[in-house]
């Protein structure tokens, strides 16, 4: 039978549960792929959709442009685009095949000399970018940006030459971690929840957890964030919590904060739902567009991780 493309709805749902409310907000805000995205995860929507729409951001490079990351602009390839294009086709499980031997040929084209990632190539120059977002001539290499893409690949068990020097890149800035940022140390778990060795990256995120308690990154009680210090060029009231790090319970972070810390951190989550059914974007907002694209994979995320923990979404 061929896969449908749209959602299988239910005759009824429960009026004002959390979902039906998120459901409401991003069929009146939300672009396409984040539409067939949410009708994939929450609606028995298909998968083949949410390719098709994904296709749209896909240059003949074999990267991703478009603003598919809403805080870049304009149509050429970025490192931090096609990372995004990846977490959608791992969503969908399509992570793998000739398209992602196409991204990994693209990776290869615009790696730095040591094989990792840039966040953002100068080819950005000229198209509306977020203030926040570096524009150089000659971009460092990023854990941030190669941390998310190299644990993706493993996750999915693709194989491919780029990913040696790449991996090696995020142990050795995984290992020389002392002073960090939240975006940083959540980079790095994504790599370290698919390191193919096991026992070195339950090693390092063990390190990694004491160095965010020590540091005080994570807002471990929701009702007192004037007294968790906010990381220097963050947005005002930027907080990362503890279900940030640890986006599901089987993730190496998870390890790090305890029951009570995790269900203070999820009730902070749900309570965080806006009245027109989207959560907010907390890191800075440069302009109209952005934000209001950003907010529904921001809302798709939250109610992932609530599911994901057993807390009832709808």
């Amino acid at each position: 039978m061929a896969e449908s493309d749209g959602p299988s709805l239910p005759s009824a749902r429960p009026a004002h549960t959390p979902l039906l409310r998120a459901e409401r907000f991003v069929w009146l805000t939300a672009r396409v792929l984040e539409q067939r995205l949410f009708a994939y995860r929450f609606l028995n929507g298909g998968a083949d959709p949410v390719e098709r729409a994904l296709d749209a951001y896909r240059n003949e490079d074999g990267g991703y442009g478009h603003a598919l990351e809403p805080d870049l602009r304009g149509p050429v390839s970025q490192p931090l685009h096609t990372a995004r294009a990846l977490h959608v086709l791992d969503a969908v499980g399509r992570c793998g095949g000739q398209r992602v031997e196409r991204v990994c040929r693209y990776l290869s084209s615009v790696s730095t000399a040591d094989g990792a990632l840039p966040a953002v190539c100068p080819s950005q120059r000229g198209y509306p970018v977020a203030p926040f977002v570096p524009v150089v001539d000659d971009p460092p290499s990023e854990l941030l940006a190669t941390g998310p893409v190299v644990g993706l690949l493993h996750r999915n068990e693709v194989w491919h030459a780029w990913l040696f020097r790449a991996t090696d890149f995020c142990w050795q800035a995984v290992d020389a971690l002392e002073a960090s940022h939240p975006y940083e140390i959540e980079a790095a778990v994504a790599f370290l929840d698919a390191a193919p060795d096991r026992a070195r990256a339950e090693a390092a995120a063990d390190r990694l957890g004491r160095l965010v308690r020590e540091r005080r990154l994570a807002a471990l009680d929701p009702d007192r964030l004037d007294t968790y210090p906010v990381a220097p060029g963050y947005a005002p009231g930027e907080h990362h919590f503890p279900h940030d790090f640890a986006r599901t319970p089987v993730s190496l972070a998870r390890a790090w904060f305890t029951d009570e810390e995790m269900a203070r951190s999820l009730d902070f989550l749900a309570a965080e739902q806006q009245e027109d059914g989207g959560w907010p974007v907390r890191w800075r907002q440069w302009a109209p567009a952005p934000a209001l694209e950003a907010r529904a994979g921001v809302t798709i995320e939250a109610l992932r991780t609530l599911r994901a923990y057993g807390r009832y979404v709808g």
